[in-house]
């Protein structure tokens, strides 16, 4: 799996992101909860590439960040090491 990430110079992105209108609750559910609905805006955000990124570059570990998984994000770090 590749994704291409561009990050912006600052973090203004943030407050324009689809997540940002919609609440954390779906991006950060409990535990064995579906991400499915996560996901379904992510794909919809055109800030998904630098969410993706940032959240790569500042190890975020819980939540969906740019359409991934916690275990999906782990796994893109371990293949692009």
């Amino acid at each position: 799996m590749h994704f291409d990430t561009i990050t912006p110079a600052d973090d203004t992105w943030q407050a324009q992101a689809l997540c940002a209108q919609t609440g954390p609750d779906f991006f950060f559910p409990e535990p064995g909860s579906s991400v499915r609905e996560a996901k379904r805006i992510c794909a919809m955000c055109e800030l998904r590439p630098a969410c993706l990124d940032y959240a790569l570059a500042n190890d975020e570990r819980f939540g969906v960040w740019g359409g991934l998984s916690e275990k999906e994000r782990l796994a893109l770090r371990r293949t692009s090491h």
